[in-house]
Protein backbone atom coordinates (compact mmCIF):
# COMPACT_ATOMS: atom_id res chain seq x y z
CA UNK A 1 0.00 0.00 0.00
CA UNK A 2 2.73 2.37 0.92
CA UNK A 3 4.75 1.76 -2.28
CA UNK A 4 1.72 2.29 -4.47
CA UNK A 5 0.86 5.55 -2.65
CA UNK A 6 4.37 6.92 -3.18
CA UNK A 7 4.21 5.99 -6.85
CA UNK A 8 0.91 7.84 -7.36
CA UNK A 9 2.25 10.95 -5.50
CA UNK A 10 5.40 11.01 -7.62
CA UNK A 11 3.32 10.85 -10.81
CA UNK A 12 1.12 13.68 -9.57
CA UNK A 13 4.07 15.95 -8.83
CA UNK A 14 5.59 15.06 -12.20
CA UNK A 15 2.40 16.17 -13.97
CA UNK A 16 2.37 19.43 -11.98
CA UNK A 17 5.95 20.18 -13.01
CA UNK A 18 5.21 19.41 -16.67
CA UNK A 19 2.19 21.69 -16.68
CA UNK A 20 4.17 24.46 -14.94
CA UNK A 21 6.95 24.14 -17.52
CA UNK A 22 4.46 24.36 -20.39
CA UNK A 23 2.86 27.45 -18.85
CA UNK A 24 6.29 29.07 -18.42
CA UNK A 25 7.18 28.40 -22.06
CA UNK A 26 3.85 29.86 -23.20
CA UNK A 27 4.46 32.98 -21.10
CA UNK A 28 7.99 33.41 -22.50
CA UNK A 29 6.77 33.00 -26.07
CA UNK A 30 3.88 35.41 -25.49
CA UNK A 31 6.17 38.07 -23.98
CA UNK A 32 8.71 37.58 -26.75
CA UNK A 33 6.07 37.97 -29.43
CA UNK A 34 4.75 41.08 -27.72
CA UNK A 35 8.22 42.56 -27.55
CA UNK A 36 8.90 41.69 -31.17
CA UNK A 37 5.68 43.32 -32.29
CA UNK A 38 6.24 46.45 -30.25
CA UNK A 39 9.96 46.82 -30.80
CA UNK A 40 13.20 45.10 -29.88
CA UNK A 41 14.22 47.74 -27.36
CA UNK A 42 12.55 48.34 -24.03
CA UNK A 43 10.95 51.67 -23.26
CA UNK A 44 12.92 53.50 -20.56
CA UNK A 45 10.95 54.49 -17.49
CA UNK A 46 11.83 57.16 -14.96
CA UNK A 47 15.23 58.83 -15.34
CA UNK A 48 18.09 56.54 -14.43
CA UNK A 49 21.45 57.37 -12.94
CA UNK A 50 23.13 60.24 -14.79
CA UNK A 51 26.25 59.66 -16.84
CA UNK A 52 28.92 61.87 -15.28
CA UNK A 53 30.49 63.01 -18.54
CA UNK A 54 27.26 64.40 -19.94
CA UNK A 55 26.05 65.70 -16.57
CA UNK A 56 29.26 67.70 -16.11
CA UNK A 57 29.11 69.01 -19.67
CA UNK A 58 25.45 70.01 -19.28
CA UNK A 59 26.17 71.96 -16.09
CA UNK A 60 28.99 73.77 -17.86
CA UNK A 61 27.12 74.49 -21.09
CA UNK A 62 24.14 75.95 -19.22
CA UNK A 63 26.37 78.69 -17.77
CA UNK A 64 26.99 80.40 -21.09
CA UNK A 65 23.46 81.78 -20.95
CA UNK A 66 24.52 83.65 -17.80
CA UNK A 67 27.61 84.93 -19.60
CA UNK A 68 25.41 86.38 -22.35
CA UNK A 69 22.75 88.07 -20.27
CA UNK A 70 21.99 91.75 -20.77
CA UNK A 71 20.20 93.93 -18.24
CA UNK A 72 20.15 94.20 -14.46
CA UNK A 73 21.76 90.95 -13.38
CA UNK A 74 20.07 89.20 -10.47
CA UNK A 75 22.01 86.59 -8.50
CA UNK A 76 24.85 87.03 -10.96
CA UNK A 77 26.95 83.88 -11.11
CA UNK A 78 29.60 85.19 -13.52
CA UNK A 79 32.14 87.20 -11.52
CA UNK A 80 33.40 89.24 -14.47
CA UNK A 81 29.95 90.21 -15.76
CA UNK A 82 27.86 93.15 -14.54
CA UNK A 83 24.79 95.17 -15.48
CA UNK A 84 24.61 96.33 -19.09
CA UNK A 85 22.16 97.50 -21.74
CA UNK A 86 19.95 99.03 -19.04
CA UNK A 87 18.64 101.73 -21.40
CA UNK A 88 17.97 99.42 -24.34
CA UNK A 89 14.56 100.24 -25.82
CA UNK A 90 14.37 103.60 -24.10
CA UNK A 91 13.92 105.56 -27.35
CA UNK A 92 10.69 103.63 -27.99
CA UNK A 93 9.67 103.83 -24.31
CA UNK A 94 10.18 100.07 -23.97
CA UNK A 95 12.22 98.01 -21.55
CA UNK A 96 14.44 95.90 -23.80
CA UNK A 97 17.20 95.62 -21.23
CA UNK A 98 16.93 91.85 -20.89
CA UNK A 99 17.58 89.28 -23.60
CA UNK A 100 20.99 87.93 -24.47
CA UNK A 101 23.90 89.10 -26.57
CA UNK A 102 24.17 87.05 -29.69
CA UNK A 103 27.82 85.99 -29.66
CA UNK A 104 31.09 87.71 -28.77
CA UNK A 105 29.61 91.13 -29.56
CA UNK A 106 26.93 93.34 -27.99
CA UNK A 107 24.15 92.83 -30.51
CA UNK A 108 20.70 91.54 -29.72
CA UNK A 109 19.72 89.88 -32.98
CA UNK A 110 16.11 88.82 -32.48
CA UNK A 111 15.95 86.14 -35.15
CA UNK A 112 18.61 83.79 -33.70
CA UNK A 113 17.69 84.79 -30.11
CA UNK A 114 14.10 83.65 -30.63
CA UNK A 115 15.38 80.41 -32.16
CA UNK A 116 17.51 79.95 -29.04
CA UNK A 117 14.36 80.26 -26.92
CA UNK A 118 12.40 77.82 -29.07
CA UNK A 119 15.09 75.14 -28.93
CA UNK A 120 15.64 75.65 -25.21
CA UNK A 121 11.89 75.30 -24.64
CA UNK A 122 11.83 72.12 -26.71
CA UNK A 123 14.72 70.69 -24.71
CA UNK A 124 12.96 71.46 -21.42
CA UNK A 125 9.66 69.98 -22.61
CA UNK A 126 11.27 66.74 -23.75
CA UNK A 127 14.08 66.32 -21.23
CA UNK A 128 13.12 68.46 -18.26
CA UNK A 129 12.97 65.43 -15.98
CA UNK A 130 16.51 64.51 -16.98
CA UNK A 131 17.71 68.09 -16.46
CA UNK A 132 16.13 67.94 -13.02
CA UNK A 133 18.14 64.85 -12.07
CA UNK A 134 21.31 66.97 -12.28
CA UNK A 135 19.73 70.19 -10.93
CA UNK A 136 19.69 71.98 -14.29
CA UNK A 137 15.96 72.33 -14.89
CA UNK A 138 15.57 75.51 -12.87
CA UNK A 139 18.59 77.22 -14.49
CA UNK A 140 17.21 76.30 -17.91
CA UNK A 141 13.78 77.74 -17.08
CA UNK A 142 15.39 80.88 -15.66
CA UNK A 143 17.52 81.44 -18.76
CA UNK A 144 14.50 80.86 -20.98
CA UNK A 145 12.45 83.42 -19.06
CA UNK A 146 15.27 85.96 -19.37
CA UNK A 147 14.79 85.74 -23.14
CA UNK A 148 10.99 85.51 -23.20
CA UNK A 149 10.66 88.58 -20.94
CA UNK A 150 12.57 90.43 -23.64
CA UNK A 151 10.49 88.91 -26.44
CA UNK A 152 7.24 89.99 -24.79
CA UNK A 153 8.48 93.56 -24.38
CA UNK A 154 9.63 93.56 -28.02
CA UNK A 155 6.01 93.17 -29.13
CA UNK A 156 4.21 96.36 -28.00
CA UNK A 157 1.27 96.04 -30.42
CA UNK A 158 -0.21 93.35 -32.65
CA UNK A 159 1.59 94.28 -35.86
CA UNK A 160 4.77 95.87 -34.51
CA UNK A 161 7.78 93.80 -33.44
CA UNK A 162 11.23 95.04 -32.47
CA UNK A 163 13.70 92.54 -33.86
CA UNK A 164 17.12 94.05 -33.12
CA UNK A 165 18.89 96.22 -30.59
CA UNK A 166 22.15 97.81 -31.68
CA UNK A 167 23.73 99.05 -34.88
CA UNK A 168 25.71 96.09 -36.19
CA UNK A 169 28.13 98.21 -38.24
CA UNK A 170 28.91 100.52 -35.32
CA UNK A 171 29.00 97.66 -32.84
CA UNK A 172 31.60 95.72 -34.78
CA UNK A 173 33.91 98.74 -34.84
CA UNK A 174 34.27 98.47 -31.07
CA UNK A 175 36.06 96.03 -28.76
CA UNK A 176 34.96 96.70 -25.21
CA UNK A 177 32.99 95.14 -22.38
CA UNK A 178 29.17 95.26 -22.56
CA UNK A 179 29.22 97.00 -19.19
CA UNK A 180 31.14 99.90 -20.78
CA UNK A 181 29.65 100.13 -24.24
CA UNK A 182 28.94 103.55 -25.69
CA UNK A 183 28.00 102.53 -29.23
CA UNK A 184 24.47 103.31 -30.52
CA UNK A 185 21.64 101.06 -29.30
CA UNK A 186 19.50 101.58 -32.39
CA UNK A 187 16.16 99.77 -32.55
CA UNK A 188 14.93 97.91 -35.62
CA UNK A 189 11.33 96.84 -36.14
CA UNK A 190 9.11 94.98 -38.57
CA UNK A 191 5.54 96.13 -39.17
CA UNK A 192 2.81 96.06 -41.82
CA UNK A 193 4.80 98.23 -44.25
CA UNK A 194 8.11 96.44 -43.53
CA UNK A 195 7.03 92.85 -42.90
CA UNK A 196 9.16 90.07 -41.50
CA UNK A 197 7.23 86.81 -41.61
CA UNK A 198 10.35 84.80 -40.79
CA UNK A 199 11.37 86.69 -37.66
CA UNK A 200 7.80 87.27 -36.44
CA UNK A 201 6.97 83.59 -36.86
CA UNK A 202 10.14 82.58 -35.01
CA UNK A 203 9.12 84.86 -32.12
CA UNK A 204 5.72 83.16 -32.25
CA UNK A 205 7.30 79.70 -32.12
CA UNK A 206 9.48 80.75 -29.18
CA UNK A 207 6.57 82.12 -27.18
CA UNK A 208 4.19 79.25 -28.02
CA UNK A 209 6.73 76.63 -26.95
CA UNK A 210 7.69 78.63 -23.85
CA UNK A 211 4.01 78.94 -22.90
CA UNK A 212 4.02 75.16 -22.48
CA UNK A 213 7.14 75.28 -20.32
CA UNK A 214 5.58 77.79 -17.92
CA UNK A 215 2.03 76.45 -18.04
CA UNK A 216 2.26 74.60 -14.72
CA UNK A 217 4.63 77.14 -13.13
CA UNK A 218 2.94 80.47 -13.86
CA UNK A 219 -0.34 80.16 -15.75
CA UNK A 220 -0.73 83.94 -16.13
CA UNK A 221 2.71 84.31 -17.70
CA UNK A 222 2.03 81.27 -19.90
CA UNK A 223 -1.23 82.78 -21.14
CA UNK A 224 0.53 86.04 -21.93
CA UNK A 225 3.16 84.24 -23.97
CA UNK A 226 0.49 82.34 -25.87
CA UNK A 227 -1.47 85.50 -26.64
CA UNK A 228 1.65 87.16 -28.06
CA UNK A 229 2.46 84.00 -30.05
CA UNK A 230 -0.98 83.92 -31.66
CA UNK A 231 -0.91 87.61 -32.53
CA UNK A 232 2.57 87.34 -34.00
CA UNK A 233 1.67 84.31 -36.06
CA UNK A 234 -1.34 86.14 -37.49
CA UNK A 235 0.88 89.14 -38.27
CA UNK A 236 3.53 86.93 -39.90
CA UNK A 237 0.97 85.06 -41.99
CA UNK A 238 -1.14 88.04 -43.06
CA UNK A 239 1.71 90.38 -43.97
CA UNK A 240 4.05 88.06 -45.76
CA UNK A 241 7.60 88.99 -46.61
CA UNK A 242 11.16 88.33 -45.56
CA UNK A 243 12.75 90.66 -43.05
CA UNK A 244 15.98 90.48 -45.06
CA UNK A 245 14.17 92.12 -47.95
CA UNK A 246 12.28 94.64 -45.85
CA UNK A 247 15.43 95.63 -43.96
CA UNK A 248 18.39 94.83 -46.27
CA UNK A 249 21.04 95.78 -43.71
CA UNK A 250 20.17 92.73 -41.55
CA UNK A 251 21.13 90.37 -44.37
CA UNK A 252 24.84 90.85 -43.71
CA UNK A 253 24.60 89.10 -40.36
CA UNK A 254 21.49 86.91 -40.20
CA UNK A 255 20.10 86.74 -43.70
CA UNK A 256 16.90 84.74 -43.94
CA UNK A 257 16.68 82.56 -47.03
CA UNK A 258 12.92 81.94 -46.72
CA UNK A 259 9.98 82.45 -44.39
CA UNK A 260 7.77 79.44 -45.18
CA UNK A 261 9.72 77.20 -42.81
CA UNK A 262 9.16 79.60 -39.90
CA UNK A 263 5.42 79.80 -40.62
CA UNK A 264 5.15 76.00 -40.46
CA UNK A 265 7.40 75.83 -37.39
CA UNK A 266 5.30 78.42 -35.55
CA UNK A 267 1.99 76.81 -36.52
CA UNK A 268 3.29 73.43 -35.34
CA UNK A 269 4.20 74.84 -31.94
CA UNK A 270 0.89 76.69 -31.70
CA UNK A 271 -0.95 73.44 -32.39
CA UNK A 272 0.96 71.72 -29.59
CA UNK A 273 0.29 74.68 -27.28
CA UNK A 274 -3.42 75.08 -28.03
CA UNK A 275 -4.74 71.89 -29.60
CA UNK A 276 -6.55 74.17 -32.06
CA UNK A 277 -7.10 72.12 -35.22
CA UNK A 278 -6.76 75.30 -37.31
CA UNK A 279 -2.99 75.17 -36.83
CA UNK A 280 -2.87 71.49 -37.71
CA UNK A 281 -4.81 72.17 -40.90
CA UNK A 282 -2.40 75.00 -41.65
CA UNK A 283 0.67 72.75 -41.69
CA UNK A 284 -1.01 69.84 -43.46
CA UNK A 285 -3.00 71.88 -45.99
CA UNK A 286 -2.02 74.25 -48.76
CA UNK A 287 0.71 75.92 -46.71
CA UNK A 288 2.35 72.56 -46.12
CA UNK A 289 2.22 71.86 -49.83
CA UNK A 290 3.77 75.24 -50.55
CA UNK A 291 6.49 75.35 -47.91
CA UNK A 292 7.25 71.90 -46.42
CA UNK A 293 9.44 70.53 -49.22
CA UNK A 294 8.41 66.97 -48.39
CA UNK A 295 10.93 64.39 -49.51
CA UNK A 296 13.82 66.87 -49.45
CA UNK A 297 15.85 66.55 -46.23
CA UNK A 298 17.49 69.74 -44.95
CA UNK A 299 19.77 70.94 -42.16
CA UNK A 300 18.26 72.29 -38.95
CA UNK A 301 19.54 75.75 -38.06
CA UNK A 302 18.54 79.28 -37.05
CA UNK A 303 17.74 79.90 -40.72
CA UNK A 304 15.96 76.67 -41.66
CA UNK A 305 13.38 75.10 -39.35
CA UNK A 306 12.00 72.45 -41.71
CA UNK A 307 13.84 69.46 -40.23
CA UNK A 308 12.81 70.56 -36.73
CA UNK A 309 9.20 70.90 -37.85
CA UNK A 310 9.27 67.45 -39.42
CA UNK A 311 10.58 65.82 -36.25
CA UNK A 312 8.17 67.79 -34.05
CA UNK A 313 5.17 66.77 -36.14
CA UNK A 314 6.37 63.16 -36.14
CA UNK A 315 5.37 63.13 -32.46
CA UNK A 316 1.74 63.32 -33.55
CA UNK A 317 2.12 60.44 -35.97
CA UNK A 318 4.20 58.19 -33.71
CA UNK A 319 2.06 58.77 -30.63
CA UNK A 320 -1.24 58.49 -32.49
CA UNK A 321 -2.59 61.87 -31.44
CA UNK A 322 -6.36 62.21 -31.82
CA UNK A 323 -7.85 63.75 -34.95
CA UNK A 324 -4.49 64.02 -36.67
CA UNK A 325 -4.80 61.34 -39.31
CA UNK A 326 -3.53 62.95 -42.48
CA UNK A 327 -1.57 61.87 -45.52
CA UNK A 328 0.49 65.03 -45.32
CA UNK A 329 1.26 64.41 -41.66
CA UNK A 330 2.81 61.17 -42.84
CA UNK A 331 4.78 63.18 -45.39
CA UNK A 332 6.34 65.13 -42.53
CA UNK A 333 7.25 61.89 -40.78
CA UNK A 334 8.67 60.34 -43.95
CA UNK A 335 10.82 63.41 -44.51
CA UNK A 336 11.93 63.34 -40.86
CA UNK A 337 13.00 59.74 -41.40
CA UNK A 338 14.89 60.80 -44.51
CA UNK A 339 16.71 63.38 -42.37
CA UNK A 340 17.60 60.66 -39.86
CA UNK A 341 18.70 58.24 -42.58
CA UNK A 342 21.02 60.88 -44.00
CA UNK A 343 22.73 61.24 -40.62
CA UNK A 344 23.39 57.54 -39.94
CA UNK A 345 26.91 56.79 -41.22
CA UNK A 346 26.11 53.25 -42.45
CA UNK A 347 22.84 54.18 -44.12
CA UNK A 348 22.63 53.78 -47.93
CA UNK A 349 21.51 57.43 -48.03
CA UNK A 350 24.14 58.76 -45.60
CA UNK A 351 25.27 62.29 -46.30
CA UNK A 352 28.85 62.80 -47.40
CA UNK A 353 28.91 66.11 -45.52
CA UNK A 354 31.13 64.92 -42.70
CA UNK A 355 34.76 64.80 -41.64
CA UNK A 356 36.93 61.71 -41.82
CA UNK A 357 36.26 61.15 -38.12
CA UNK A 358 32.50 61.24 -38.62
CA UNK A 359 31.51 64.76 -37.55
CA UNK A 360 28.70 66.21 -39.64
CA UNK A 361 30.31 69.18 -41.36
CA UNK A 362 28.34 71.64 -43.48
CA UNK A 363 29.80 75.12 -43.10
CA UNK A 364 33.18 76.71 -42.36
CA UNK A 365 31.51 79.38 -40.25
CA UNK A 366 30.26 77.99 -36.95
CA UNK A 367 30.80 74.42 -38.12
CA UNK A 368 29.46 72.81 -34.95
CA UNK A 369 25.95 74.21 -35.20
CA UNK A 370 24.83 71.64 -37.78
CA UNK A 371 26.23 68.44 -36.21
CA UNK A 372 24.97 69.34 -32.74
CA UNK A 373 21.54 70.39 -34.02
CA UNK A 374 21.38 67.22 -36.14
CA UNK A 375 22.32 65.06 -33.17
CA UNK A 376 19.63 66.75 -31.06
CA UNK A 377 16.97 65.90 -33.67
CA UNK A 378 18.28 62.35 -34.00
CA UNK A 379 18.15 61.83 -30.26
CA UNK A 380 14.59 63.15 -30.10
CA UNK A 381 13.49 60.85 -32.90
CA UNK A 382 15.11 57.79 -31.33
CA UNK A 383 13.33 58.57 -28.05
CA UNK A 384 10.02 59.03 -29.86
CA UNK A 385 10.54 55.60 -31.36
CA UNK A 386 11.32 54.03 -27.98
CA UNK A 387 8.36 55.60 -26.23
CA UNK A 388 5.97 54.66 -29.03
CA UNK A 389 7.48 51.16 -29.32
CA UNK A 390 8.47 51.73 -32.93
CA UNK A 391 11.01 49.03 -33.72
CA UNK A 392 12.89 50.48 -36.64
CA UNK A 393 13.27 53.06 -39.33
CA UNK A 394 13.92 51.95 -42.90
CA UNK A 395 16.61 53.64 -44.97
CA UNK A 396 16.45 52.53 -48.59
CA UNK A 397 15.81 48.93 -47.55
CA UNK A 398 18.12 48.85 -44.53
CA UNK A 399 16.62 48.91 -41.05
CA UNK A 400 17.96 50.82 -38.05
CA UNK A 401 16.88 50.66 -34.42
CA UNK A 402 16.53 53.52 -31.97
CA UNK A 403 19.87 52.50 -30.46
CA UNK A 404 21.54 53.01 -33.85
CA UNK A 405 20.17 56.54 -34.03
CA UNK A 406 21.19 57.28 -30.45
CA UNK A 407 24.69 55.99 -31.23
CA UNK A 408 25.01 58.65 -33.93
CA UNK A 409 23.90 61.37 -31.49
CA UNK A 410 26.46 60.13 -28.95
CA UNK A 411 29.22 60.22 -31.58
CA UNK A 412 28.60 63.91 -32.29
CA UNK A 413 28.43 64.82 -28.60
CA UNK A 414 31.62 62.91 -27.83
CA UNK A 415 33.43 64.60 -30.70
CA UNK A 416 32.51 68.00 -29.28
CA UNK A 417 33.69 66.95 -25.82
CA UNK A 418 37.13 65.79 -26.95
CA UNK A 419 36.88 62.49 -28.81
CA UNK A 420 38.41 63.94 -31.96
CA UNK A 421 41.79 64.03 -33.75
CA UNK A 422 42.71 67.26 -31.94
CA UNK A 423 41.95 65.67 -28.53
CA UNK A 424 40.37 68.93 -27.43
CA UNK A 425 36.97 69.92 -26.13
CA UNK A 426 35.11 72.61 -28.06
CA UNK A 427 33.01 73.33 -24.98
CA UNK A 428 34.86 76.00 -23.02
CA UNK A 429 35.51 74.91 -19.45
CA UNK A 430 35.05 71.20 -20.11
CA UNK A 431 38.03 68.86 -19.97
CA UNK A 432 41.72 69.63 -19.71
CA UNK A 433 42.10 71.12 -23.17
CA UNK A 434 39.68 73.64 -24.62
CA UNK A 435 39.97 76.99 -26.51
CA UNK A 436 41.69 79.70 -24.46
CA UNK A 437 41.44 82.53 -27.03
CA UNK A 438 37.68 82.59 -27.54
CA UNK A 439 36.47 85.44 -29.77
CA UNK A 440 34.46 87.17 -27.06
CA UNK A 441 34.90 90.78 -25.96
CA UNK A 442 33.91 90.43 -22.33
CA UNK A 443 36.05 87.35 -21.83
CA UNK A 444 39.10 88.97 -23.43
CA UNK A 445 39.16 92.14 -21.30
CA UNK A 446 40.05 92.19 -17.58
CA UNK A 447 37.01 93.07 -15.47
CA UNK A 448 38.96 95.95 -13.91
CA UNK A 449 39.79 97.53 -17.29
CA UNK A 450 37.56 100.20 -18.81
CA UNK A 451 38.62 100.56 -22.45
CA UNK A 452 36.67 102.75 -24.80
CA UNK A 453 35.22 101.68 -28.12
CA UNK A 454 38.44 101.53 -30.11
CA UNK A 455 41.30 101.33 -27.61
CA UNK A 456 40.04 97.94 -26.48
CA UNK A 457 41.34 96.34 -29.67
CA UNK A 458 44.67 95.83 -27.93
CA UNK A 459 42.95 93.03 -26.03
CA UNK A 460 41.72 91.47 -29.27
CA UNK A 461 45.28 91.48 -30.61
CA UNK A 462 46.94 90.37 -27.36
CA UNK A 463 48.86 87.09 -27.40
CA UNK A 464 47.76 86.34 -23.84
CA UNK A 465 44.88 83.90 -23.21
CA UNK A 466 41.54 85.40 -22.22
CA UNK A 467 41.65 86.64 -18.61
CA UNK A 468 38.05 85.50 -18.14
CA UNK A 469 36.67 82.07 -19.05
CA UNK A 470 33.53 82.22 -21.19
CA UNK A 471 32.31 79.16 -19.34
CA UNK A 472 30.01 76.92 -21.35
CA UNK A 473 30.68 78.56 -24.69
CA UNK A 474 30.43 76.20 -27.65
CA UNK A 475 32.84 77.69 -30.18
CA UNK A 476 32.47 77.53 -33.95
CA UNK A 477 34.51 74.36 -34.28
CA UNK A 478 36.96 72.63 -36.60
CA UNK A 479 37.68 72.97 -40.27
CA UNK A 480 36.78 70.00 -42.42
CA UNK A 481 40.37 68.75 -42.29
CA UNK A 482 39.88 68.59 -38.51
CA UNK A 483 42.19 71.39 -37.47
CA UNK A 484 41.46 74.27 -35.13
CA UNK A 485 43.38 77.54 -34.79
CA UNK A 486 42.97 78.89 -31.27
CA UNK A 487 43.28 82.59 -32.03
CA UNK A 488 41.09 85.44 -30.81
CA UNK A 489 41.07 86.90 -34.33
CA UNK A 490 39.74 83.63 -35.73
CA UNK A 491 36.04 84.41 -35.37
CA UNK A 492 35.16 81.78 -37.98
CA UNK A 493 36.20 79.00 -35.60
CA UNK A 494 36.45 80.65 -32.21
CA UNK A 495 33.27 82.69 -31.75
CA UNK A 496 30.50 81.13 -29.62
CA UNK A 497 26.78 81.84 -30.00
CA UNK A 498 23.76 81.49 -27.75
CA UNK A 499 21.97 79.33 -30.31
CA UNK A 500 24.92 76.93 -30.24
CA UNK A 501 24.33 76.75 -26.50
CA UNK A 502 20.65 75.92 -27.02
CA UNK A 503 21.34 72.91 -29.23
CA UNK A 504 24.19 71.54 -27.08
CA UNK A 505 22.02 71.90 -23.96
CA UNK A 506 19.26 70.00 -25.74
CA UNK A 507 21.61 67.25 -26.85
CA UNK A 508 23.33 66.82 -23.49
CA UNK A 509 20.01 66.88 -21.63
CA UNK A 510 18.86 63.92 -23.68
CA UNK A 511 22.09 62.03 -23.07
CA UNK A 512 22.59 62.72 -19.37
CA UNK A 513 20.38 59.73 -18.54
CA UNK A 514 17.56 57.72 -20.11
CA UNK A 515 13.85 58.31 -19.70
CA UNK A 516 10.63 58.15 -21.67
CA UNK A 517 9.74 61.38 -23.42
CA UNK A 518 6.27 62.66 -22.64
CA UNK A 519 3.64 61.76 -25.18
CA UNK A 520 1.85 65.09 -24.88
CA UNK A 521 3.19 68.47 -23.80
CA UNK A 522 -0.25 69.48 -22.56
Amino acid sequence: MGERSRSKGWCGWFLVLVVAAIVAVVIVITVRKKNESSGPESVPGRPGSPEKKYADALKISMQFFDVQKSGKLVNNKISWRGDSGLDDGKEAKLDLSKGMYDAGDHMKFGFPMAFTATVLSWAILEYGDQMDVVSQLEPAQSSLKWITDYLINSHPSENVLYIQVGDAEADHKCWNRPEDMTEPRTLTQVNTSSPGSDVAAEYAAAMASASLVFKSIDSTYSSSLLKHAQQLFNFADKYRGSYSESIPEVSKYYNSTDYGDELLWAASWLYHATGDKTYFNYVTGDNGKSFAKWGSPSWFSWDNKLAGTQVLLSRLSLFGAKDTDSENLQNYRKTAEAVICGLLPKSPTATSSRTDSGLIWVSEWNALQHPVASAFLALLYSDYMLTSRTAKVSCDGNSYKPSDIRKFAVSQADYVLGDNPMKMSFLVGYGDKYPKYVHHRGASIPATAKPGCSDGFKYLDSTDPNPNVAIGALVGGPFKNETYIDSRNNSMQGEPTTYNSAVIVGLLSGLVTKSSVVQSFT
